[in-house]
């Protein structure tokens, strides 16, 4: 465990002096129950929010607030999460219980929380500056691209259902299956006037993702 953690220090460029704090950053509740990185996640969370939004600030003083909190949503959500997580090697550090399951991206929620356990576990050892700088920089493709608001499905369906209909879309839980660690859900979206459609998603806000993608494409809103 040692070695693996050398070797993902030297990977994001930082070294922790408290190499216990890394460790339940890395380790997913699947493998140990009470030592694992959901405190973490959930500061982690809290100062990525913190760091990306000052940073909003400063690129778009012009913004309006929909149009920031728009940006903002896309740089925090679990797919980002996910994807900048990805993007540092975390998937071969990641601890879980099942220790021959190789841990693919279709893994998004073990990816994103560790990945905002991570930078929860920097926070605690180095403090807010070199956090944010470290955020950052692994985030600086995601923050170019935030100069393009791009609507998520989900928020254009909400936005259609609520101009043409004044209501927002119902979606539905259909079915929960599989293990904790890799869970696959199943959920509806009707819309007035619309058949239900169905998403599928290793969470509920990517099977929502999916069902509203499904629905737009159906009906031509573009």
């Amino acid at each position: 465990m040692t070695s693996s953690i050398l070797n993902f220090e030297k990977k994001i460029g930082i070294k922790f002096k408290d190499k216990t704090l890394i460790k339940f950053a890395l380790t997913h509740k699947s493998a140990d129950k009470k030592n694992n990185n959901e405190k973490l996640e959930f500061l982690g969370d809290r100062v990525i929010g913190l760091i990306l939004s000052k940073k909003l600030l400063e690129l778009y003083p012009n913004e309006t607030e929909g149009v920031l909190d728009k940006k903002f949503a896309n740089l925090v959500n679990r797919i980002t999460c996910c994807k900048v997580g990805w993007a540092i090697g975390l998937q071969n550090y990641i601890i879980i219980g099942n220790k021959t399951k190789k841990i693919n991206q279709i893994d998004e929620k073990i990816i994103s929380d560790a990945c905002e356990a991570v930078i929860g576990a920097v926070f605690v050892e180095k403090g807010f500056l070199i956090t944010e700088i470290f955020v950052l920089k692994i985030w600086k493709n995601e923050i170019i691209n935030s100069k393009i608001t791009i609507l998520d499905s989900k928020t254009k369906l909400q936005e259609y259902s609520l101009k043409k209909y004044k209501k927002l879309p119902i979606y539905h839980l259909v079915s929960s299956t599989g293990p904790k660690h890799k869970p696959s859900y199943k959920i509806s979206v009707k819309i007035i006037g619309s058949k239900e459609y169905f998403g599928l998603g290793n969470s509920k806000q990517q099977a929502e993702q999916d069902a509203a993608s499904k629905i737009l494409s159906a009906k031509n809103i573009n």
